[in-house]
């Protein structure tokens, strides 16, 4: 007699399926690539400061001096371009380098962080360059927008209250006169020597460089660059301070 309570026979059990491990796409931008977009970037930025501070040290020489090369940069390449038309295409140029350069920081800041986990070791970058990078790019992206709106639109009451369009020269010094905006120039320089200093090495590696002899030469050229950025620039605001631009 069956009893009509027993379950019904379903057979030998089923084994459990396999998880299937979950496919990794691949990310749009390679890391490979963010860092080369990196390097180039970062080494056009480079140049760019340097040629600026070797045009900014003209202000030495006396405000028909530096005037006049501000009026140079306007005019440029006149008549076969409009009036201030290489300034804007330069202007073009940093600005969609800076937006592939940020973006490609943050892009691989996140990366690092997540292939890290929870427990990676913090400052674990074998220099203070290196460690710093992301503090001192920050504060060049502020320095950035500072300089723009005291220098060139002259926006206040970031840029002084004597500002005057088209006076580069005495633009310049009424606004290092201010001892917070020399305080605040002179320490963005030396964070910018940093920034140079690594950056040059670090794109080197990113842009292929193996070579021991090449690469030591490659930091050896950053580091000149940073020197002479730093002492180039941060000689300015000194030299306002110190009575011997006005």
């Amino acid at each position: 007699m069956t009893d009509v309570h027993a379950p019904p026979h379903a057979g030998p059990p089923t084994p459990p399926r396999a998880r299937r491990s979950p496919v990794r796409r691949a990310p749009v931008v390679p890391t490979w690539v963010a860092k080369s977009v990196m390097a180039v970037t970062g080494l056009v930025f480079t140049a760019f400061v340097v040629v600026h501070m070797v045009g900014n040290l003209k202000v030495f020489s006396g405000a028909a001096t530096f005037n006049g090369y501000a009026a140079w940069l306007r005019s440029l390449l006149e008549p076969l371009v409009p009036h201030e038309g290489v300034l804007w295409a330069l202007r073009v140029v940093l600005a969609l380098c800076l937006v592939a350069h940020l973006w490609c920081s943050v892009l691989l800041v996140r990366r690092s962080r997540s292939s890290a986990g929870p427990h990676r070791r913090r400052l674990s970058a074998g220099s203070f360059g290196a460690r710093s990078m992301l503090v001192t790019g920050v504060v060049l992206l502020l320095f950035v927008v500072f300089h723009i709106l005291d220098m060139t639109t002259g926006t206040p009451p970031v840029a002084p209250s004597s500002y005057v369009p088209g006076s580069a020269h005495a633009n310049l010094v009424g606004s290092l006169a201010r001892p917070w905006v020399a305080a605040f120039y002179g320490v963005t320089m030396l964070l910018l020597a940093v920034h140079i200093a690594h950056g040059v090495r670090t794109a080197a590696g990113d842009l292929g460089v193996t070579g021991v002899r090449s690469r030591a030469g490659i930091a050896v050229i950053g580091g000149i660059a940073a020197v002479a950025v730093l002492l180039g620039n941060a000689a300015i605001p000194v030299a306002v301070q110190m009575g011997w631009l006005t």
